[in-house]
């Protein structure tokens, strides 16, 4: 599937609820269910998938940008990418690690994709990581809870 099918729009950073990465699909959903779906044809649960931010220049770019990935934790597949500009990326972890602050959820995020305004995935997440153009992990610009190994 291709980049520009999908939109991110980052929502909730500065209210009492979690913060939302917002993935707007518009090209042909039939794959992107499939892939969204397990064996039991239920959405993959949270624990199955991974969302991180790849750099595809220095972070500290006037205009840094790259690519988020929600991937499939067990199988390392991509579920799904999308061009994304750095600053909202950032903005939106920030908010998520206040929002982990403040409440005693367990939870430090939501991710929803949607397709016309119908939800094919929405999971409260917890981890979410960022790396250089080099693919090196970058710990402090990443959204880990406490008592995560790596």
């Amino acid at each position: 599937m291709r980049r520009d099918y999908f939109t991110l729009d980052v929502r909730n950073l500065e209210t009492d609820g979690p913060p939302t990465a917002h993935i707007e699909f518009d090209g042909p959903a039939e794959q992107l269910v499939d892939r969204l779906t397990g064996d039991d044809d239920e959405p993959l649960p949270p624990e199955e998938l991974d969302v991180a931010f790849r750099l595809q220049t220095p972070a500290e770019a006037a205009d840094a940008s790259g690519v988020v990935a929600v991937t499939h934790r067990v199988t390392g597949a991509f579920v799904l990418e999308l061009n994304a500009d750095a600053d909202d990326v950032f903005r939106f972890i920030d908010a998520a690690r206040e929002f982990g602050k403040e409440t005693d959820e367990e939870f430090r995020y939501r991710v929803r994709v949607t397709v016309d305004d119908e939800d094919l995935l929405d999971h409260e997440m917890n981890v979410f990581l960022v790396y250089d153009p080099d693919g090196e992990l970058l710990r402090g610009r990443s959204l880990i809870p406490s008592g995560v190994e790596l």
